[in-house]
């Protein structure tokens, strides 16, 4: 068990730069510490793709289809033979994933109900939990700004009542979930390179744990 690499999650609104900084984490654990894999949801499996073009407008449907979909995407996402997370994982490889179980705890309230999604997503947190969450918190009126900046085209939830919608149910999911997976919640109003380096200490300290529990396991 403690050979086996850190998941490591990254969670927030559109805009949050949830993204970009995950990228660097995977690029800077690559190169100062050991291996690293990168990822993200929704996947670009097959069933990653229809959520794709839903989100895009090119497929509709219901709500409730929809977090199906990421649920299943997600389960796949896991335990796919040949790319699935935990594969990664017990060969000693780190995985970053832009977006985890906490994304559909967010974004599918309150079209059902908080509970109700995570108890549709225990079978993903009885399978595999993050060793961390960073939820990156930034305002609405920021995230519609760097939206409106980075983006000829808005998605589904990139309107602002989603947004508001889903940066609440954010911090209702941790309040009730956070302690379970770790949810670190980063101030991501300020620059990235004080985002980033708030997030490298943690990490650090994650790696630190994981070699004293590797230490203390040798007879």
């Amino acid at each position: 068990m403690n050979n086996k690499g850190k998941f490591i999650v990254f969670e927030g609104i559109d805009g949050s730069g949830k993204s970009t900084i995950s990228k660097m984490l995977h690029e800077k654990i690559n190169m100062e510490i050991t291996r690293s894999y990168y990822t993200f949801e929704p996947t670009d499996s097959p069933i990653g793709s229809v959520i794709r073009n839903i989100l895009n407008r090119r497929i509709k449907t219901d709500e409730k289809t929809i977090a199906a979909l990421f649920l299943a995407d997600r389960l796949d996402h896991i335990q796919n033979e040949s790319n699935g997370i935990l594969n990664f994982l017990n060969d000693g490889i780190n995985v970053i994933s832009d977006r985890y179980y906490y994304s559909s705890y967010a974004y599918h309230v309150p079209h059902i109900s908080l509970d109700k999604v995570i108890e549709m997503n225990a079978l993903c947190a009885a399978i595999l939990r993050p060793d961390i969450v960073f939820y990156l918190d930034v305002s609405v009126s920021e995230s519609l700004k760097r939206i409106s900046k980075n983006r000829n085209f808005n998605d589904f939830y990139e309107t602002e009542l989603k947004i508001t919608q889903a940066r609440d149910n954010y911090l209702r999911a941790i309040e009730k979930e956070g302690k379970k997976d770790h949810v670190v919640i980063i101030n991501a109003n300020r620059d990235i390179e004080d985002i980033f380096n708030e997030i490298w200490n943690h990490v650090l300290d994650l790696f630190k744990e994981k070699s004293a529990s590797n230490h203390s396991s040798k007879p």
